[in-house]
């Protein structure tokens, strides 16, 4: 497959992604045309690209700011984002340069996956696949959140958080789920914890 196919290919994911994840969604066309989570992703994808490339570093900050201006949402090029991330409703979202996201991730609209140093190197979060996190959360620093977290909605995040388990407060506490108990969402739904 030529890069053009694979960007093409990724790109139907990210729009089937939305769809799946949606249930407010009621084609690919609405999707396509009116989610502006897709939009930041798909023009996040192309930026990228051109990141890697020294002498189109700066059309790539610019294309992505002019895309934060039309969407709400800052994702700086230099983001390593995964397979199939969904951005549901987006304003407000911001994507740090060294922040890293598996496959399979949806964030919420205010969350941010940001720094709390100013220097050089990496000071971002890395995600792991099938990662939820809230409205309003904030992850920062140069944290590991494992599969399968949940990060409540307002929640902020400054520790590692081990896979499957559940982040909410201010600061996050984890709660970890019994690796025997099945997803009960009057139980496990990070929302009722605020």
């Amino acid at each position: 497959m030529s890069p053009f196919q694979q960007l093409v290919a990724t790109l139907r994911e990210d729009l089937q992604a939305a769809r799946d994840r949606d249930p407010a969604a009621r084609s690919l066309l609405e999707v396509a045309l009116a989610y502006p989570g897709v939009h930041a992703i798909w023009t996040y994808r192309l930026a990228h690209l051109m990141w890697h490339e020294p002498s189109l570093r700066l059309p790539a900050r610019l294309l992505s700011q002019f895309v934060r201006a039309l969407t709400g949402i800052e994702i700086h090029p230099g983001a390593r984002l995964g397979r199939r991330l969904f951005i549901d409703h987006g304003m407000g979202v911001v994507i740090g340069e060294t922040a890293e996201v598996g496959d399979d991730v949806v964030l919420f609209h205010g969350s941010t996956l940001g720094g709390k140093s100013m220097r050089k190197g990496k000071r971002h979060p890395t995600l792991g696949d099938h990662v939820v996190v809230g409205a309003g959360a904030k992850i920062l620093g140069p944290v590991w959140i494992g599969d399968g977290v949940q990060v409540g909605a307002n929640a902020v995040v400054i520790h590692d958080v081990p896979a499957g388990a559940i982040a909410v407060g201010v600061p996050a506490k984890i709660r970890l789920r019994p690796a025997a108990a099945a997803f009960d969402i009057e139980v496990d739904d990070p929302a009722i914890y605020i």
